[in-house]
């Protein structure tokens, strides 16, 4: 599915890594995004937003979906 925002918009394969370490790779690889770390199960709002990805992560701090933006 296309974003219609520009660079990268999807981050699958940090799905299992540290989620301070995601934030820095996603940032890295799209400088358009700011990359949030949350805990699985944090209220959120649902709108779309091109420069944001949210990182959801678990009781152990690790990466349990791919990162998108939205």
């Amino acid at each position: 599915m296309a974003s219609g925002c520009p660079g990268k918009n999807s981050w699958p394969e940090l799905v299992g890594e540290k989620g301070e370490n995601a934030e820095a790779v996603i940032e890295k690889e799209n400088k358009l995004v700011n990359a949030i770390v949350l805990r699985e199960g944090t209220p959120v709002t649902k709108d779309f937003r091109c420069d944001r990805v949210w990182v959801w992560v678990d009781e152990h701090g690790t990466v349990t979906r791919a990162p998108r933006i939205g």
